[in-house]
């Protein structure tokens, strides 16, 4: 019985903790790509919006960051990517720009605003990911460019979602105007090196399939991927072809990545 109840117990704390987790995540939404759009924060199981008052490019550069998505180029305000239509979580927004979550920053405290859905915030990132080079006399930094095209192709964007941070989650693809997912057929961490290090996530942990981070609810647009792990996009893998396959939303593929976006190199 005492065993029993300890492993009850063990359960409802990774509950718990996986539920908190999520708290915080954001999302970028009506972009004209996976790294611009309307800013929502996901909080109390719904997502909501940041009301305008105050942002600037200091807070665009926290979102841009925690989303992977480079340097921050603009903070348009005013619902420029259009009104969100849920809670607004977040107002008068004052990061310093090093945060490493827009929760971190000061604000007025999450669901307490003065706002309507026409002050929604976004932002405009870089879409690109800085890798630093470092010897004793030097420290230079090269900017290469993440993907923002809808084909097929080694430049076809990806992103995680409900993983609790951009860095892991459900997998899903860009392509033909709309997010899909991967099937978990075959999948192992050889599939998932590659979508860490697309990603600029570092390391893979683990490739979980059976929806470990929730199901999709749109296309399925791969399955039966076969990486060699040494790939520079997934869609360069062996796979079935865009749209073709045998899987349920059930049957969706994650990934847990180490989390590291910055490689420093002596030389």
């Amino acid at each position: 019985m005492a065993a029993m109840f300890s492993l009850l117990l063990v359960g409802l704390m990774a509950s718990l903790s996986t539920a908190a987790d999520v708290n915080g995540q954001l999302r970028l939404v009506k972009g004209t790509n996976s790294c611009s759009g309307r800013v929502e924060v996901f909080y109390q199981g719904q997502w909501g919006t940041v009301c305008d008052d105050s942002w600037d490019l200091n807070d665009a550069k926290v979102v841009c960051r925690q989303v992977g998505c480079g340097d921050a180029i603009s903070a348009p305000g005013s619902a420029h990517f259009g009104r969100g239509s849920g809670k607004i979580w977040m107002d008068d927004v004052a990061c310093k720009g090093i945060e490493s979550s827009l929760m971190l920053c000061k604000h007025n405290g999450m669901g307490k605003h003065n706002c309507h859905s026409d002050e929604d915030a976004g932002v405009i990132c870089s879409g690109s990911l800085t890798f630093s080079t470092a010897s004793p006399d030097t420290f230079t930094s090269v900017t290469y460019p993440l993907a923002n095209s809808t084909g097929g192709d080694a430049n076809t964007p990806f992103r995680l979602v409900n993983g609790g941070n951009s860095c892991s989650g459900k997998v899903e693809m860009f392509h033909q105007g709309q997010w899909g997912s991967v099937c978990d057929d075959g999948w192992d961490l050889n599939d998932a090196e590659v979508v860490c290090r697309q990603l600029g996530c570092g390391r893979a942990i683990s490739a979980p399939g059976s929806v470990h981070f929730g199901g999709g609810s749109g296309k399925i647009w791969m399955d039966d991927v076969a990486c060699t792990g040494q790939e520079s996009s997934l869609v360069l893998c062996e796979h079935r072809g865009l749209g073709e396959h045998n899987c349920d939303s059930y049957e969706d593929a994650g990934v847990v990545c180490s989390g590291v976006v910055t490689c420093v190199v002596s030389l």
